[in-house]
Parts: structure tokens; sequence; C-alpha cells
């Protein structure tokens, strides 16, 4: 899957690679008039604001600095946002090596099941549309999708400013198959690879989701886990809404290998805060689209 540092990037090499295609396709001649590609129409930083603005969160140095103090900022891009974040693999040692964590904008293509349904639901925040719930195992899974996603287009159409109902309307009337999304990925999220002991344990404690301890010498301090961080996906598998228990059951159920998705508490908190609480009620509900 192609990663994106903005939107108009990504515009930019879909346009690319369809000339390519087009060339090699060696169209018969026509004695019409051909126009040349027109350029990709680009959105201004207010519509879609970078990494220094997550659901109405700023994520300035200095906001950083005082509520996730184990980030490390590099120089801000010329659009104003952050362009690199540094983060150590380990809280519990300085020594190991730093991750890059960066966030980009991606396309996902949606089908949709028997039931005429992608499996997710969106939520507007801040002028944003974000996915709020995704069904497990359904199209919107497979794809790709996860909670807190921000989707900034449905087939070509800018979602910005748009309500939940109107977002929900394109995807319910858009085809069975070939659904186009652009998708910008969540703020200072990583995901882990760690591997069980003999006693089948990872090396962390967790309370509600969020981790509170790691296991010295444990594959999750070894491997770049970090405290004050929540879980969100295990081996791709949404976690967010259900209780610890719940969690421990998916992990224990997991191979050797166990693949964690992570970010930040502060930026967690800030999400949930910004989401209606009745989407966790009932995680088995039916999908809206």
């Amino acid at each position: 899957m192609s990663l994106y540092p903005s939107l108009e990037d990504m515009k930019v090499d879909n346009m690319a690679r369809a000339q390519i295609a087009h060339q090699y396709q060696a169209p018969p001649p026509s004695y019409g008039h051909h126009s040349a590609p027109s350029a990709p129409r680009t959105h201004s930083g207010a519509m879609y604001p970078s990494l220094g603005d997550y659901m109405g969160l700023e994520l300035s140095s200095d906001v950083i600095a005082l509520n996730m103090p184990e980030y490390q900022i590099q120089p801000v891009a010329a659009s104003g946002g952050v362009s690199n974040v540094i983060a150590p693999l380990s809280s519990q040692s300085l020594t190991l090596a730093k991750a890059t964590v960066t966030q980009a904008i991606r396309q996902v293509i949606l089908c949709k099941d028997q039931q005429g349904k992608c499996g997710l639901r969106l939520h507007s925040v801040n002028s944003g549309m974000f996915v709020c719930y995704v069904a497990a195992e359904s199209p919107a899974a497979l794809a790709g999708l996860r909670f807190g996603d921000q989707v900034l287009e449905i087939n070509g159409t800018s979602v910005a400013g748009m309500t939940m109902e109107q977002c929900h309307d394109m995807l319910k009337k858009a085809g069975t198959n070939g659904i186009n999304l652009a998708v910008r990925d969540r703020p200072f999220e990583r995901t882990i690879t760690l591997h069980k002991d003999s006693f089948g344990h990872i090396g962390f404690h967790f309370k509600n989701g969020n981790i509170v301890g790691l296991v010295k010498d444990s594959s999750a301090a070894r491997n770049g886990l970090l405290t004050d961080h929540q879980l969100l996906e295990v081996n791709t598998i949404n976690v967010v809404g259900m209780k610890d228990k719940e969690i421990s059951k998916v992990i224990d159920e997991s191979p050797s290998v166990v693949n964690i998705t992570i970010i930040p508490y502060y930026i967690y908190k800030h999400m949930i805060s910004k989401m209606s609480t009745s989407l966790f009620k009932d995680l088995d509900r039916t999908p809206a689209v």
C-alpha cells in the first residue's frame, strides 16, 4: 500500500500513473482535439490541517513537549505541520535506537458485503470526518480502516465540512465495488511486533487498555513498547472499547508473534472525548453503512 505525505501528493502520483498507463496502451490515432490532463485540485491547509492539528487538538512542539515528553520534534515543515517525530523504542533504555513516527495519506478501496454494507460508521469532529467504528471482519476492516482514521475524500469528493449523515448517504449510494477513500492516519500511532516467552507472556501490564508498566528484559521492553500509551489493535483486531479481560483473551489466543498498535494516551483521551460515548456500548450492533 502506497503512503503519501499529503492528499495533493497522492493525487499527483495517481495522475502520473494514469498518464504512464495511457502511454503504454498505444491508443489509435484520432483527428479530434485532445486537451492536456488538468492539474489535480488541491485543498487549502484550512480544510485539511497538517499534523499540527487533530480533531481540534493542537500538536505543536510545546504541547508535545509538555504532554508527551518522550517524543522529540524535528524541524517544522513549511506547511506548518510536524515533519518528523522521533520516539524511543523503549521507555526503559535511552541507549536503544529510536523510531521515526510519521503521519501519511493512503488510498483505501472498499467494497460492500452481501447486505450492501461496508461495515463502518463515521463521525464529524471539527469539520473533519473520522472513522468511529469498524465491524470485525467487514470489508472496511479487511481494507485496513481503523478507529480514529480521518477520511478526506469519498470517490474523489472532499468531505471536509460535511455531516455524518451526508457521508453515510454517499457510501450507501456508492456502487458495490471500487469505493475509493483518501484516508489520513492517526497521529503518533506505532505498530510493534512482540514475541511471547515460554509462559506465553509478552511483558507489559495495562489498565483500561492503557499500558501502565513494562516487565524488565521482556519482549515489550526490548522491542519498543511505551507506557502511558493506549492499545488500539492486537494482530489487526480492534480492541478500542473492549474490557481488559477481553483484550487479555485476544492476546492469549494470539500466536507466538503479536503485533500491537498503540497511540499516546494523551491523544487517545482527546479522541474519546470527541466521539460519542455511546459508540462503545454495543460493539456488535449493525454498522450504519
